[in-house]
C-alpha cells in the first residue's frame, strides 16, 4: 500500500471513530466539493405511552440549485445522545418539497393556494409523495446517491411564479417505555390505544385490527400501571437529528436522477399479515408471507439505487420486471442488543441495491411488480411494503465510475462502519 493511499484510509478511520463532522462542513471527494450540514428538528415532548405524529413545514435545509447526495436521520435526547428503538420507536420520517406563496396573504385573496405539493415522480398519485423516507432502519441504511448523479432540487425555473421551494418534515414516534406490549404498540395495534375513531374523527370498522389509523398524533399506548410521570418528572424532549450531504449543480457533470416508490399495498400505504395456519405453509418448513402488488413506471432507464422499507416481522423485499427478472433485493437486518443501532428484536438496517452501470434497465411503461415477505408466525398489523429506486432516464449521458461511488462521508452521517464504506 502506498502512502498517500495509507493515509487516506487512517483519516476516514479517524474521523469514523469520532462520530459526526460538525455542522456545515465539506468533503473533498475524488475532486468534488460534497457539502454535509447537521440540524435539529423542532422538539418532541414525549411521556410513556406517546404518540407524536408531528409534521413540521419550513424546516431548516440546504438552499439553491443542488444536488442531493444523501439524507439521514435519528432520534436524540436534548443532550444529542442516540435514543434506542425500545425507549422512543420511530416508526418513520419523510422529507419532501413544496412550493410556498411568497405572499401568502395575496395567495389567498387571489384564490390561489398558499402551499403547492412537488411529489416524486410516482408512483402513487395520492399517497408517498417524500423524497426520503425511513423508520427503524434509519441509522444502518444507506441513502447515498451514486456519482455522478444527484437528486435535483431548488431549480428557480420548477418553482411557479411567485412560488419559492421550501421542505416539510414528517416524524411518526412511539414511546415504548413501560409499555404492556412493546411490539404491538409499536404496530399501532387498536386495542391498546383505545381509539374508536381516526384522526379525522371516521369511525374505524371492527375489521381494522391495527395502523396508522389507531395511533395517530397525541394518542397513547397502553402502559404498565405505575409507567407515566415519577416524581413529577416532565415529559422526555427528544429530536429528529438530520444530517443532508448535497454538491452545488454547478459544481460538477451532475446528472438527475428520477425518485419512484412502489407500494405492495398498492398506495394503500399499510397492510396486514395473519398468523400462518402451521408451519411449512410456504414450502420452506416457515411461516412466511408474501405480499405482491404490479405498478406501472412512469418512465424507463438504468436503476442507479434501490431499497426497501418493512416494520418488525419483516424478511425483505424485492422489486421485479414485467418479464419475472430480479431489479433488486433489500433484506432486514436486525439488532441484537440493547444500544442504539442494534436494538434486540427491530429492524435496524435495509440492506441497498447500487447495480454496475447498464446492468439493470427498465423500460418506459414497464409493469414492475414488488414483493414484500414478512414472517407470519404471529400476526402483524400496520405493516409497510414499500420499494423506493432512482432512475437515470435513458437520454441521460451516464458515466458512473467503475468503482468508488461511495464517498467516505457515509461514516461521518451515522452508524455506518468504515469497513462496509472502503469495501464498497
Amino acid at each position: 500500500m502506498n502512502t498517500s493511499l495509507f493515509l487516506v484510509l487512517l483519516l476516514i478511520v479517524l474521523l469514523c471513530a469520532t462520530g459526526p463532522l460538525p455542522s456545515a462542513d465539506a468533503l473533498n471527494v475524488k475532486g468534488r466539493l460534497v457539502k454535509t450540514k447537521t440540524f435539529l428538528s423542532p422538539p418532541i415532548f414525549l411521556r410513556p405511552g406517546d404518540v407524536a405524529d408531528k409534521y413540521y413545514l419550513d424546516i431548516a435545509f440546504p438552499r439553491g440549485h443542488l444536488a442531493l447526495k444523501s439524507f439521514n436521520g435519528e432520534v436524540v435526547d436534548e443532550r444529542g445522545v442516540p435514543v434506542p428503538l425500545h425507549e422512543t420507536y420511530l416508526h418513520h420520517w419523510v422529507v419532501e418539497p413544496y412550493y410556498a406563496a411568497k405572499d401568502g396573504a395575496a395567495a389567498a385573496a387571489e384564490g390561489r393556494p398558499r402551499m403547492i405539493p412537488a411529489r416524486n415522480s410516482g408512483v402513487c398519485n395520492h399517497t408517498l409523495g417524500q423524497y426520503y423516507g425511513l423508520g427503524s432502519e434509519t441509522r444502518r441504511t444507506a441513502t447515498w446517491v451514486p456519482d455522478p448523479y444527484g437528486i435535483e432540487i431548488g431549480d428557480p425555473s420548477a418553482a411557479p411564479e411567485g412560488y419559492e421551494e421550501r421542505w416539510m418534515l414528517n416524524v411518526h414516534a412511539i414511546d415504548t417505555r413501560g409499555a404492556v406490549d412493546k411490539l404491538a404498540c409499536t404496530e399501532c395495534r387498536c386495542d391498546l390505544y383505545n381509539v374508536t375513531v381516526d384522526q379525522h374523527g371516521r369511525g374505524i370498522e371492527d375489521g381494522y385490527a391495527g395502523g396508522l389509523r389507531c395511533c395517530y398524533d397525541e394518542t397513547r399506548c397502553a402502559v404498565e400501571e405505575g409507567a407515566g410521570f415519577v416524581n413529577g418528572e416532565e415529559a422526555r424532549k427528544v429530536f429528529l437529528r438530520y444530517t443532508v450531504m448535497w454538491q452545488d449543480w454547478s459544481d460538477a457533470a451532475v446528472l438527475p436522477v428520477k425518485i419512484y416508490i412502489f407500494d405492495v399495498a398498492a398506495c394503500k400505504v399499510e397492510y396486514q399479515v395473519e398468523e400462518c395456519a402451521g408451519a411449512g405453509n410456504d414450502g420452506g418448513g416457515e411461516c412466511v408471507h408474501v405480499q405482491t402488488a404490479t405498478q406501472v413506471l412512469p418512465r424507463g432507464g438504468d436503476v442507479v439505487f434501490g431499497v426497501a422499507h418493512q416494520h418488525s416481522g419483516g424478511i425483505g423485499a424485492s422489486l421485479h420486471g414485467d418479464d419475472g427478472r430480479l431489479l433488486c433485493e433489500s433484506t432486514a437486518t436486525y439488532g441484537d442488543g440493547r444500544e442504539a443501532g442494534n436494538e434486540a428484536g427491530y429492524i435496524v438496517g435495509m440492506s441497498t441495491c447500487y447495480p454496475r452501470l447498464g446492468d439493470v434497465k427498465v423500460r418506459d411503461g414497464e409493469a414492475l411488480t414488488v414483493v414484500s415477505r414478512y414472517s407470519s408466525e404471529r400476526r402483524h398489523t400496520g405493516v409497510m411494503g414499500l420499494f423506493y429506486i432512482l432512475v437515470a432516464e435513458h437520454d441521460q449521458q451516464q458515466q458512473l465510475p467503475a468503482a468508488g461511488s461511495k464517498p467516505p462521508g457515509l461514516c461521518f452521517s451515522f452508524p455506518v462502519s468504515c469497513e462496509q464504506t472502503l469495501a464498497i
